[in-house]
């Protein structure tokens, strides 16, 4: 057929026969290889439609993808068949003129016969099939007898190489084991002579670090104690030096303080007789002769009157009553009147706002002010400015701010008018019965309020 591109009228016809089994799969495999090497030589428009989609596939490649699709076209597409017989047919002329001929080359493949036959669709050509598939299942069955058998053999003999390989490895084994037994024997030995002897180092170890323990323990409350008799006696040194200075500066001062004392306390009983000239209202001078005019003079009613003067206990009033006495020195606890009146606020901001009510108490009443505060639970001295007019005191470590303000009450003189501001009521006991005035803190912190 020219150009393999129809089948000529006066070939021969195929006999309608039809195969009643499974195409042999070396068979197929070989119809499908034929088909995919023709394939490319094939115009696209002549290839079925399945087809196409490979037709620029290498052929080992549309064997592989399209095998399933060549092998239906050529079952149900004969001019695509006939086709590639054309495509044999120029390939192995010989074997497609045997094949019409109704002869089988008995030197011939019998795949590539069954293919032929496959294609060409001669008469007969089922039978050919079949018995190619037989002849080739039987070569398979003898081939693979065959090769079981060289197996069997091949295996027997590396069998025995194994075996015998083995023994030799099995007797060398042992001779190794044998050798490791006697070095593991003596390594057991050996290690059980060094278990001995790190245990001992290990008692002997424990030993020294008790012996350790107890010396550090030792040295640790010797140091204590040292640190503590040293501390002692530094802090006696103190308390001795201070002594030692403040009998010298009594011996200085002695009489410098007896005068100021002496002295202060003629000014208190000065003062204190004009005040009651004035709170009497006694005449300042001998009596006039307008004084013995007979006339009638206008009744008022003093302001002096006892019963007017009544004041209760919180009244700022009353404060200034006594802070009007002459020579009078307020004494202000200072802790107990700030946590009375504002005890959220920090200790720093509490003294500022309690020393500024106080400058401006004093500045306007003229009054002397002490304010203390407790400062044993300080650990580094406050630094501060004192506010103008009042006197700030701090008790030492060791001391309270109760005992500082009895110290500080039973400095004046006999004599002299004391108020001490405090809720506290065993500071109030110990200065009422060292000749102060003792009064609540809600009294100091009205009047502060007022002002």
């Amino acid at each position: 057929m020219p150009g393999g591109e129809a089948v000529a009228d006066d070939g021969p016809k195929a006999a309608p026969e039809h195969l009643d089994r499974p195409l042999p799969e070396g068979v197929r495999r070989r119809v499908v290889g034929l088909a995919a090497d023709a394939l490319g030589g094939i115009p696209s428009a002549d290839l079925p439609a399945s087809l196409r989609q490979y037709a620029k596939f290498t052929p080992a490649r549309r064997a592989k993808y399209a095998g399933t699709a060549l092998a239906a076209a050529l079952e149900a597409d004969p001019v695509f068949r006939l086709r590639i017989a054309d495509r044999l047919r120029l390939g192995q002329p010989d074997l497609v003129t045997a094949l019409e001929s109704g002869t089988v080359p008995g030197a011939a493949d019998p795949m590539d016969v069954a293919a032929g036959a496959y294609l060409l669709r001669t008469v007969g050509w089922t039978r050919v099939v079949v018995e190619a598939g037989e002849e080739v299942e039987r070569a398979g069955a003898e081939g693979a007898a065959a090769e079981a058998a060289r197996l069997v053999e091949k295996l027997q003999e590396e069998l025995a190489e194994v075996r015998a390989t083995a023994r030799a490895d099995l007797d060398r084994q042992r001779a190794e084991a044998e050798g490791v037994r006697k070095e593991a024997e003596s390594l057991r030995k050996r290690v059980r002579s060094l278990e001995s002897d790190t245990r001992r180092a290990q008692a002997e170890s424990r030993k020294l670090q008790g012996e350790l323990e107890a010396l550090r323990t030792a040295g640790a409350t010797e140091r204590s104690a040292a640190e503590s008799e040293a501390r002692r006696l530094k802090h006696r040194i103190t308390e001795l030096e201070t002594a030692v200075e403040a009998g010298r500066r009594s011996a200085r001062e002695g009489r410098t303080v007896e005068d100021m004392r002496l002295r202060l306390l003629l000014d208190t009983v000065l003062h204190s007789a004009q005040g009651l000239q004035r709170e009497l209202a006694l005449p300042v001078a001998q009596l006039r002769p307008a004084d013995l005019v007979d006339a009638v003079a206008p009744v008022s009613a003093s302001p002096n009157d006892v019963a007017r003067r009544g004041l209760a206990e919180d009244d700022p009033a009353l404060l200034d009553q006594l802070l009007a006495i002459p020579q009078v020195h307020l004494v202000v606890d200072g802790y107990n009147v700030t946590k009375s009146g504002y005890p959220a606020l920090p200790l720093e901001q509490q003294r500022l706002r309690l020393l500024g009510g106080l400058a401006m108490l004093a500045q306007r009443t003229q009054a002397e002010v002490t304010c203390v505060f407790d400062g044993q639970d300080l650990d580094v001295p406050v630094m501060m400015a004192p506010p103008r007019g009042v006197r700030v005191r701090f008790s030492r470590t060791g001391e309270t701010a109760d005992e500082l303000i009895r110290r500080l009450v039973r400095a004046e003189p006999q004599g002299r008018p004391v108020v001490v501001v405090s809720t506290d009521k065993e500071v109030a006991d110990g200065v009422r019965q060292a000749g102060a005035r003792p009064v609540a803190s809600v009294l100091l912190l009205n009047r502060l309020a007022r002002a």
